[in-house]
């Protein structure tokens, strides 16, 4: 499946829920936001029937996202049926973690290729001003709980904020060396609350790094679905990732569309331009006719973002599928 600058998309992220049990500060207000009623998501069904449609024209990779995904009901249950598709190589997820303990077997069984799971602090004070709750010992439980059991492929993701964590980014990298997880660092993108705070560049995240740890060395081979780059810190059973959007955009190899939890096909995270396919399955438009509408999308994909956009998104990363 190509798009209209001949890139391979073989990767989507699906959102199943605009919901979160988190107030996360620069992705959700402290009085939350008015959710989707139930109606306007798409069914585990309609979902599976896109997965099927996609995974046709060339999808092999999917990863499941929220809001929080397992605020949903029977979300392990949408997993493995996506796992049964033919063509769909990996099923991944990503969560908070607050919710995840209970799921983890389940998760293992099934065959779960991979958890990402978002700590933005070790300090339980600083925990409770970003998100707004009291339960990172939850957070590091599930953690711990996810490798002991052997989940597969294990990441960390860090959104480093300017006057917030930046004190932490040592102690997040540390499940590098204690695990064999990849950690990533992820620049802050200016989508909603987002705007309202400042990033905080690759290079002083490196920086930080570097002081507290060493050299970052190059690491060779492919560690992930998306667009993070990979460093080796002598010492460390895992690798540092970067998904730096901000100041190294990776827009030339970008390989992903998305899907909200009521059916938009988004194309690029910055845009509200795409297709919303909800209607065309609840008309019961043939698979060919969706399929036709997708590549179409694709052909429209931008070359890459540009802030400085008419059409920029507006909603948040919890309603757009983060």
């Amino acid at each position: 499946m190509l798009d209209g600058f001949c890139r391979t998309i073989d990767y989507i992220r699906i959102s199943v829920t605009d919901r979160c049990n988190l107030r996360c500060r620069y992705c959700m207000p402290p009085e939350g936001i008015t959710c989707l009623p139930m109606h306007e998501i798409l069914s585990y069904e309609e979902t599976i029937h896109l997965c099927r449609i996609f995974a046709e024209l060339g999808v092999r990779k999917v990863k499941i996202t929220g809001g929080e995904p397992f605020v949903r009901r029977n979300v392990c249950h949408l997993i493995r049926a996506i796992k049964d598709i033919p063509g769909v190589d990996s099923v991944t997820i990503t969560t908070n973690g607050i919710l995840a303990l209970q799921h983890l077997k389940e998760l293992k069984a099934i065959g779960i290729d991979g958890i990402n799971f978002s700590l933005d602090t070790l300090d339980p004070e600083i925990f409770r001003q970003i998100t707004g709750t009291d339960a990172l010992s939850d957070v590091l439980k599930a953690i711990d709980a996810a490798a002991a059991i052997g989940i597969p492929n294990i990441k960390i993701n860090c959104v480093p904020v300017q006057g917030s964590n930046t004190e932490d980014i040592p102690g997040i990298a540390a499940f590098a060396k204690n695990y064999p997880f990849h950690v990533r660092f992820i620049e802050l993108m200016p989508i909603g609350l987002g705007k309202d705070y400042q990033s905080v560049p690759e290079s002083d995240i490196r920086r930080i790094l570097e002081t507290a740890y060493g050299s970052l060395l190059p690491a060779e081979g492919t560690f992930g679905n998306g667009p993070a780059h990979y460093s080796h810190i002598d010492g460390f059973r895992g690798h540092i990732g970067f998904i730096s959007a901000m100041s190294h955009m990776f827009c030339e190899q970008c390989n992903r569309i998305r899907l909200t939890a009521d059916g938009q096909l988004k194309t690029c995270l910055f845009y509200e331009k795409g297709v919303n396919l909800k209607p065309l399955l609840r008309s019961h438009h043939s698979d060919e006719e969706i399929m036709h509408q997708i590549s179409l999308a694709l052909h429209d994909k931008p070359k890459h973002h540009d802030l400085d956009s008419l059409s920029p998104e507006h909603r948040g990363m919890s309603q757009i599928g983060g």
